[in-house]
């Protein structure tokens, strides 16, 4: 809870300029002070980590993840090399798989994938429930996200995604009319969050605009997975609900991205879908930084499109592949996506924010963009507790 940084090669805190030769120091598990080396504070705590000239940054903030769920989905991803197109099916394979495994079974997989981000750097998580699709199986989910709150250093976000896909078989008014009798359960049951699939082949624009405005009314905030698959509309509904955020975003549309900033919406940038589904969508980052969007960075953690927990990853491929700067693509895993989950104590380093940092396996965030397969983060830091 009380550690001294020191031997910061070149320090961002996303509240101001890169520092050089810089330390940081945390008491109770918060940044207390953050300034030059050469001025470090009398009475600084004893227990000390030395970033031995190493670039540090905030601890990153991965926005959006599915983190329960058992099984694999290879026939759906040999098939998609063969050329087969990604349309929402293979989530139900995940939903069986899932409500095959226990709850132990579960969250040991869940502690696994926490374990690999938390050595990625990433210190705070936005997890999805999403693989249950009845009340009770979702809100199962749900409680296994607080029950992995306990096992793993990550500050974790939940978030209720019952409208993830609409079952096999079932009537789709009865499905959505269930979705909506189970928004007080999941805002009893621990979600903070209400998200929605809006998308061409599983829920409409309007469905999502019943949803969503249904979980307000519980008292959650809202998301939306918007455009990933086709143009609809939803980034246009994001910024008429005033979504906290709306996520992957292949297809928006200029005019969509232009509400979504007027709004207040956080774009949420999934690259390592977009390299999963072979789509080559790469140009929606630009529509959304030219319309002035706020955007944020995210792995989808998930079996199906994105099985990463790597944020350093999602940031080489925002560079490399949407054109987003180094700077841009940091900042979009920090601050922007705490920002998308309306946090201001996580994301950056200020005085006052929690004591959550990575060390970077180099001495320039630039280099860990440039080397492909490296290993990005040597330590991760949570509260002040060094934890992987």
């Amino acid at each position: 809870m009380n550690l001294t940084v020191r031997g910061i090669g070149r320090l961002l805190t996303m509240t101001g300029d890169p520092l050089a030769a810089a330390a940081v120091v945390v008491r109770d598990g918060r940044v207390a002070w953050v300034g030059p080396d050469a001025d470090l504070p009398a009475g600084a705590p004893e227990e000390q980590l030395d970033a031995a000239g190493s670039c540090v940054v905030p601890g990153f903030v991965d926005a959006h993840t599915h983190l329960l769920w058992a099984g694999v989905r290879r026939g759906e991803f040999v098939a998609r090399l063969a050329g087969t197109a990604y349309d929402g099916g293979g989530i139900r394979t995940t939903v069986a798989a899932t409500a095959q495994a226990s709850d132990e079974e579960l969250l040991a997989l869940a502690a696994g994938r926490a374990a690999a981000a938390v050595s990625h750097g990433t210190t705070t998580m936005e997890v999805k429930t999403g693989y249950g699709l009845t009340p009770d199986a979702e809100l199962r989910l749900l409680g296994l996200v607080g029950e992995l709150a306990g096992r793993t250093p990550l500050r974790l976000e939940a978030t209720y995604l019952g409208a993830h896909v609409v079952p096999a078989g079932r009537d789709r008014d009865d499905y959505v009319a269930e979705v909506l009798a189970t928004l007080p359960a999941a805002a009893a049951g621990g979600a903070r969050w209400c998200d929605v699939f809006c998308d061409e082949g599983v829920f409409t624009v309007e469905e999502a605009r019943r949803i969503l405005t249904a979980a307000r009314a519980e008292g959650l905030g809202l998301r939306l997975h918007a455009e990933e698959i086709a143009r609809t509309g939803a980034a246009g509904l994001a910024a008429e609900l005033g979504c906290a955020s709306a996520d992957h975003l292949e297809h928006v549309s200029p005019e969509d991205a232009r509400a979504m900033a007027a709004a207040g919406v956080v774009g949420v940038l999934l690259p390592t879908v977009t390299l999963s589904l072979r789509s080559q969508a790469w140009g929606h980052a630009a529509v959304l930084r030219e319309a002035g969007v706020e955007l944020a960075l995210a792995t989808d953690c998930n079996p199906g499109t994105s099985w990463c927990e790597s944020m350093p990853y999602a940031i080489q491929l925002a560079c490399l592949a949407m054109g987003l700067s180094v700077d841009e693509a940091f900042r979009a895993a920090t601050v922007g996506a705490a920002r998308s989950l309306r946090r201001d104590d996580v994301g950056h380093l200020g005085v006052g924010a929690h004591g959550d940092l990575a060390v970077l396996a180099a001495e320039h965030e630039a280099d860990v963009v440039a080397h492909l397969g490296g290993r990005p983060v040597t330590r991760t830091v949570v509260g002040g507790t060094v934890v992987a």
